[in-house]
């Protein structure tokens, strides 16, 4: 697959088929030892599990799906996902996150071509308290947008969509847990596609060792509530801290299984990558 080649060796180190849920922010990640303190590489770690942590962070994460349709075909998908926290005052945060979906996808049957190019863009906005609450909470809200970027009309759903997106999560004793949720309905774009009306929510478990290993477990769930459908892959993750040319970046793999998923769906995947960080 000539895009997954090219990508792979550049960086080295909903209604259509190949349309793939949305992705997540994910807590991304044997490596060497962290140069920097080891209390600054321990807030990177605590940062890099809370999806509204005040860090820009750029992940690039490697997915690959196997298995779909009925000639089995693959799907590679690499998402480029930063975040940027801005500070509007003393006591509120805005946290942009983006997803930016590159794809190049198999026939998955017969007199289907393959598709190579971007995917839709999905894009949040949360707003979020700089401190947690007195129980330790930490929480956002914000809209969530839908932009039709995809480059070939098998790639996207050629439609504009909005909707409400929030997250709820507690950090204690090396632990995270929580929960991130958005949906999406369709508003504008080609009459002749399909509604987007979606749920998607991602709870998510992790764990930050005293050597920064992250273990993380989250789903990834999406209900069509056009097709009366769910889409619900669980991720296990594994991330660390180290250091390349002397700035912290995280690594991450993992893999993923489909509990449940639209006939035709993959029943697994593979994920990896590194999130570049820009600490203060």
């Amino acid at each position: 697959m000539k895009l997954f080649i090219r990508l792979s060796i550049a960086l080295s180190v909903t209604g259509p088929l190949f349309a793939g849920n949305q992705a997540t922010p994910d807590q991304a990640s044997p490596a060497g030892g962290v140069a920097a303190p080891a209390n600054d590489a321990a807030e990177l770690a605590k940062k890099l599990s809370n999806p509204v942590a005040s860090l820009i962070s750029v992940p690039f994460q490697f997915n690959w799906d196997d298995g779909i349709g009925p000639n089995g075909a693959g799907k590679f998908t690499l998402n480029i996902q930063p975040v940027i926290p801005l500070s509007l005052n003393e006591d509120w945060n805005l946290i942009v996150r983006t997803i930016l979906p590159v794809i190049d996808a198999e026939s998955p049957a017969p007199g289907i071509d393959d598709a190579s190019g971007l995917g839709d863009t999905v894009q949040s906005f949360f707003f979020s308290p700089k401190k947690p609450t007195a129980g330790g909470w930490i929480w956002a809200v914000g809209p969530v947008f839908l932009w039709p970027s995809a480059t070939d009309d098998l790639l996207g759903g050629e439609k504009w969509g909005a909707g409400p997106t929030a997250l709820l999560l507690k950090q204690e004793h090396g632990w995270t847990y929580g929960v991130l949720a958005n949906h999406l309905w369709s508003y504008a774009g080609n009459d002749d596609r399909g509604e987007v009306n979606a749920t998607f929510l991602q709870p998510f478990l992790s764990y930050t060792t005293p050597k920064l290993t992250t273990f993380t477990l989250n789903s990834e769930s999406t209900y069509n509530w056009t097709a009366d459908q769910w889409t619900l892959p669980l991720n296990f993750i594994v991330a660390q801290i180290v250091k390349i040319g002397g700035h912290p970046v995280q690594l991450f793999a993992g893999a993923r299984y489909y509990a449940e998923a639209p006939q035709g769906s993959p029943e697994w995947g593979l994920r990896g990558g590194i999130t570049l960080l820009f600490p203060k």
